[in-house]
């Protein structure tokens, strides 16, 4: 989704700044326009050129409702719990680039194992686009709080790792097609 109206934010509101990561506050009659909305996420540009990610929980400060959340509609589906995974992580979005961080090609790797009481431990190695990228420690945390909502998840890990280097290689059709490079 996107739009080309400006919208005056309702109250103040914590955001990420694009792309150092870092945190601050949206003061409330901010005028922004809503560049992306994906995986439960706002990404907007401030009427100074400031790019920032809202997170849907605050979806209202803009006007809109958030829909259900991602483990909540992947739970109903009553899949094993890896394909649940891999499911969260396809919510999972760059606040600049419209496609997610599986098809991209970030995740290198997710390991789900069983733990005590039918639980289970899930360790994903994951990567950016850019090591100098700010938003890895946004991404990889938006990844492990997705994750950990699921039913069944005790623990997980999310760790980036630069090894070997991301290149556009590594991207599904479908992500390059979205992106315009084939």
């Amino acid at each position: 989704m996107q739009h080309t109206e400006p919208v005056k934010l309702r109250r103040n509101c914590e955001a990420i700044l694009i792309p150092s990561g870092e945190k601050f506050s949206l003061e409330a009659g901010t005028e922004v326009r809503v560049t992306q909305s994906l995986g439960g996420t706002y990404t907007v540009t401030t009427e100074n050129g400031l790019m920032a990610r809202i997170a849907g929980k605050d979806a209202d400060v803009l006007g809109l409702t958030g829909g259900p959340e991602p483990a909540e509609t992947a739970a109903a589906e009553n899949k094993p719990i890896r394909e649940l995974v891999w499911d969260q992580l396809k919510t999972c979005y760059d606040p600049e680039i419209p496609a997610n961080i599986v098809d991209l090609g970030l995740i290198y790797e997710c390991r789900v194992a069983p733990a005590e009481e039918g639980k289970h431990d899930v360790n994903v190695k994951m990567t950016l686009t850019a090591p100098g990228c700010g938003m890895g420690a946004s991404i990889a945390m938006d990844a492990k709080s997705k994750i950990e909502s699921l039913p069944g998840v005790k623990s997980v890990n999310v760790e980036l790792v630069w090894d070997p280097p991301w290149n556009p290689a590594m991207m599904a059709q479908s992500a390059k097609q979205k992106l315009g490079l084939i």
